[in-house]
């Protein structure tokens, strides 16, 4: 009896942890792993790039996880510089095209897994191409900005956008003896909170010697007479620039699967079941940055481009591929970040959020620290809490803070995966010895402000 084909279309963290759990659970006989990937590299972080570019992280390969030569020695085929050009779902086959030769050929699958990822949004404003302006997607990525770094030092950095690679970028710029300067056309800087406290971060940012401008709305790129950039120009000013970075976002790259008839949410994302199966298809899975992920806590599909996920997701699909089971039942949409010493962290949803979802809720907000308050080194933590007006079903944590602030709302990341309400959580038995917490830890503190809030409300 022949092997099973499988076609996987991406070798970053999806695809490859897709191939990678397949192949451990069926060997080369029963089942035939091809991989195409048209970049450089392999199973490498993207979340890494902007410490890297800031020098905290040594070299590039720091990043790579898995090379491919270590992939093709577990007998996964794996084809790099190759572009998947087209699928063709009726007659299981993809065509792929050689970017070094231009050769294309047909390859035939039993079954297909889409992990094409996601790409930088960047906006067709006059200039975006010139020199001198870089997205942070790809290790090539990376290595073109730090090579162009070398060449524009100590210069000015423009960062388009404040939300996670934004605000990271801009610390890597500033480590680098850059002044930044960081626009978005938000009212604070960081989207995924509240404005109350996105405008912590703006302090903070102030602080460090970043330049933040809200409300700035970028109409286009200028550049000098060799065509490199030399601004980048606002609705309302021009901000003189050596090199820009985009940190606006990113949108699902799935022109391909478009194309091929596979169905798009409203993101653009790839639709999937809980097995990461396409819907509609049943021997086509997807996952990574290219899908929508169930919101558990709004209850509606959402596209969110984390690692994370991207890992999980292909451990679940090569699972069901090799025969064995697995599911991805959603996100609570947790997430952290830094820049310099703040730390940064959100989980659930957020006041728009909660409203958008139809919900009615209280909201508290409270400073805390995140060590014993006599202990040396105490530093100042903002905690927000969202709960459902009668229930008082946790909704939403937000937290702001220095060392040790961040990792603290993985706590309330598991109580909204469990369906908690805050009165639950006061009475957790969290972790507790002056180096590490007051006595009540501060997503505690906030929880019994929340039951508060939450008790008034329905009087």
């Amino acid at each position: 009896m022949a092997a099973e084909r499988l076609v996987v279309i991406g070798g970053d963290a999806a695809g490859m942890s897709a191939a990678s759990q397949a192949r451990r659970l069926k060997g080369p006989a029963e089942l035939g792993i091809t991989v195409f990937e048209r970049g450089h590299f392999t199973s490498f972080s993207a979340c890494g790039i902007p410490y890297w570019v800031g020098g905290e992280v040594g070299e590039r390969d720091d990043l790579i996880a898995r090379t491919p030569e270590e992939h093709r020695a577990r007998a996964i085929d794996l084809r790099m510089r190759t572009e998947v050009t087209e699928i063709d779902v009726a007659g299981r086959r993809v065509h792929a095209r050689d970017l070094e030769t231009g050769d294309g050929a047909w390859t035939p699958y039993d079954k297909l897994v889409v992990a094409t990822g996601a790409r930088p949004v960047r906006p067709p404003l006059p200039g975006i191409d010139a020199p001198g302006v870089h997205g942070v997607q790809t290790l090539d990525d990376g290595q073109s900005l730090i090579d162009d770094l070398h060449r524009t030092e100590g210069g000015r950095a423009v960062i388009v956008g404040a939300g996670y690679i934004g605000v990271e970028m801009a610390e890597a710029l500033l480590h680098r003896g850059y002044q930044v300067t960081v626009l978005t056309r938000g009212a604070q800087p960081m989207a995924t909170l509240d404005p109350d406290m996105g405008r912590l971060v703006h302090r903070a940012m102030d602080g460090l010697g970043i330049t933040t401008v809200t409300g700035a709305e970028v109409t286009g790129i200028r550049t000098d007479a060799d065509g490199r950039v030399r601004a980048v120009v606002t609705d309302a000013a021009e901000y003189p620039a050596d090199v820009v970075v985009l940190g606006i976002g990113v949108e699902p790259q799935t022109a391909l699967a478009g194309a091929a008839g596979l169905p798009l949410g409203a993101y653009g994302g790839l639709l999937t079941d809980l097995s990461m199966r396409v819907r509609g298809h049943d021997n086509i899975w997807a996952g990574g940055d290219c899908v929508e992920v169930l919101d558990l806590v709004a209850g509606r599909m959402r596209h969110i481009a984390l690692g994370t996920h991207a890992n999980k997701q292909g451990q679940v699909i090569g699972s069901n591929v090799g025969g064995g089971y697995g599911t991805f039942p959603g996100v609570v949409g947790t997430a952290v970040s830094k820049v310099c010493d703040l730390e940064i962290a959100r989980t659930g949803l957020r006041e728009k959020d909660a409203r958008a979802a139809g919900l009615q809720f209280v909201t508290a907000t409270i400073e805390s620290t995140n060590s014993a308050g006599y202990y040396p080194g105490a530093a100042l933590m903002t905690v927000k809490m969202l709960a459902e007006r009668r229930s008082g079903k946790l909704l939403g944590v937000q937290i702001v803070g220095r060392e040790g602030a961040a990792k603290r709302v993985d706590i309330a990341a598991v109580a909204l995966t469990a369906g908690m309400t805050v009165e639950q959580m006061v009475s957790l038995d969290l972790g507790y010895a002056p180096p590490f917490s007051p006595v009540w830890d501060p997503v505690l503190v906030a929880a019994r402000k929340t039951v508060a809030a939450v008790r008034k409300a329905g009087l």
